[in-house]
């Protein structure tokens, strides 16, 4: 049964400040205070020192913080790979193009670590902007030699299979490459730390949301001559109208965000002879705002791997509503996005 890894580290903190505070009643003289050791907890992740908020969401978490990095896991987004596992317990979902005109899925774990995840799939160099604002890991099932290198010389905490830092299972209804699962409870159990990195928002979340005017509760976002999601908004989130997750279980947003991204070549190719796309995931351009069957106009930027994203229209920041976002990485010129009402 999926289990939500919030804070262990919690009961910890407390036990470990009630200590203290009976050596203080109890010692005639003041002692030095005892250097910090690997085990002691971030006292900013307990809930109440201060309550945060989930960095992919900008919603409250008054329960603490996870006591593990994020996690962001590749999945397979095309038939041969369906279903897809755990989506409903993201915290953000990116699509992004691949080679043949293709989209592969990047999933954002924070606040919940599913037991079955996936299908997994391979990285590829985009993957380094994505995470890296997190420092938290990136975990795929491998990689081409050329993209691997670019990744751990990004500084990115990368795991897969092909690396040897990763265990998956196989999917017996599935054949290869498309049937890798990922227990990530077990793998957030594995990399419990009170030092995990606690991330910074990903997004620009705010209590007073910009507001937008434009119908929107039907769209397409399209990557390429054929490759398209649709998407559909009722009872205040959107679905995915072709999408391929478990019966039920697919990532509902609360915010579609559309960024027109340039594309370069990664440098390599697949073992079809296809050229693989990077998606440079810096710089600026232009953007649309799904929330609530509106869209808003606007632009966006980011001003390097580790930057977050930032978003304006009419000269003034946007502010988005707290909840989850699903965030497409359209190419400029190829791709674009109809409202079809």
């Amino acid at each position: 049964m999926p289990v939500s890894n919030y804070l262990r580290a919690t009961a910890r903190a407390t036990a470990a400040l009630a200590a203290l505070a009976l050596v203080a009643a109890c010692s005639s003289s003041p002692d030095p205070e005892p250097e910090p050791t690997p085990d002691t907890p971030d006292a900013s992740r307990d809930a109440a020192t201060l309550i945060r908020a989930n960095p992919f969401t900008g919603k409250a978490a008054p329960k603490g913080l996870p006591d593990h990095p994020a996690f962001l896991v590749k999945i397979e987004n095309t038939a041969a790979g369906a279903p897809q596992y755990g989506l409903s317990e993201a915290d953000m979902v990116v699509e992004e193009l691949v080679e043949g005109g293709l989209t592969r899925l990047a999933a954002f774990f924070y606040s919940q670590t599913p037991d079955k995840v996936g299908h997994v799939r391979s990285t590829r160099t985009t993957d380094i902007a994505l995470v890296k604002p997190t420092g938290g890991h990136l975990i795929a099932s491998g990689g081409a030699g050329v993209a691997v290198r670019k990744i751990k010389a990004a500084g990115v905490d990368f795991h897969s299979e092909d690396t040897g830092n990763l265990t998956l299972t196989r999917d017996s209804a599935k054949s290869a490459p498309y049937d890798r699962l990922l227990d990530l409870d077990a793998y957030a159990d594995q990399h419990a730390s009170s030092k995990a990195a606690i991330p910074a928002p990903y997004l620009p979340f705010g209590a007073t949301p910009t507001a937008a005017k434009k119908k929107a509760t039907s769209f397409d976002v399209r990557f390429s001559r054929g490759s398209a999601t649709r998407w559909k908004y009722a009872d205040g989130r959107y679905t995915r109208v072709n999408g391929h997750a478990q019966k039920g279980k697919d990532f509902s947003p609360d915010t579609v965000l559309v960024l027109f991204t340039r594309q370069a070549d990664a440098g390599y190719r697949d073992p079809a002879g296809n050229p693989v796309p990077e998606t440079v995931f810096t710089g600026k351009g232009k953007a649309v705002v799904l929330h609530g069957g509106t869209m808003l106009e606007a632009r966006w930027s980011k001003k390097n791997a580790g930057a977050p994203v930032r978003l304006v229209a009419g000269g003034k920041p946007v502010v988005l509503e707290p909840g989850k976002v699903f965030v497409e990485l359209v190419p400029q010129g190829a791709g674009g996005i109809s409202v079809r009402g």
